[in-house]
């Protein structure tokens, strides 16, 4: 399995989650950006966020 690949941190400070316009918290791990509020994971795919709600999974 391959390294996570690093997010811009200058992109984490400007991007937020398009239903609650809150930030996110950067999941290096998980490769997510993780909305609080909307309850919502966006995933990251080859250093791209995909900021899509239909594409994001459901936190519990």
């Amino acid at each position: 399995m391959s390294s996570p690949i690093e997010i811009d941190p200058r992109l984490l400070e400007i991007l937020v989650c398009p239903l609650t316009k809150e930030t996110l918290e950067y999941d290096r791990a998980a490769q997510e950006l993780i909305s609080r509020g909307a309850k919502l994971a966006y995933p990251i795919r080859d250093g791209i966020p995909i900021m899509l709600p239909d594409e994001a999974r459901q936190l519990d």
